[in-house]
């Protein structure tokens, strides 16, 4: 049987910051856009009622792992912003490759992967959730 999927939820009004631990790289994209929002020394570390609707929306589309998304109320789709038919690839500096939108991946087993969103994948070669970044080229000291 599968592990269920950890999910945290932070609301601001009409705004629900969903966030998923494990698909976290720890860019720091979030930080540094909105310190005032995310603090990971602080409990909680989202506090979503320190920015507007828009900067947080804003905010997280930027989200190179897709870890962050949102909810409006009463939807119940989580927000992201219409792809065009061209998927956008970011090399992240010393980081991942970002892979925006939705994608199949074909494994070395054969199996198929379905990824909705940003996808990252590693480019160090140390993570521990191959073909997926972790967030392990930090602790390697990845340059590329």
């Amino acid at each position: 049987m599968e592990a269920k999927e950890k999910i945290k939820e932070y609301v601001n009004g009409d705004l629900t910051v969903v966030w998923k631990p494990a698909k976290c790289i720890h860019a720091a994209v979030c930080v540094e856009t909105l310190p005032q929002v995310y603090d990971p020394n602080a409990k909680p570390w989202i506090k979503p009622e320190n920015a507007s609707i828009d900067e947080l929306k804003a905010q997280i589309g930027k989200c190179p792992s897709g870890a962050l998304s949102y909810r409006m109320a009463g939807a119940t789709n989580l927000g992201v912003d219409a792809i065009s038919d061209a998927i956008p690839v970011e090399v992240i500096k010393n980081g991942p490759v970002i892979v925006k939108g939705s994608v199949s991946i074909v494994l070395p087993d054969g199996s198929m992967m379905k990824k909705e969103r940003s996808t990252a994948f590693c480019r160090c070669g140390a993570s521990a959730n191959k073909p997926f970044c972790d967030g392990t080229h930090k602790k390697v000291g990845f340059e590329g």
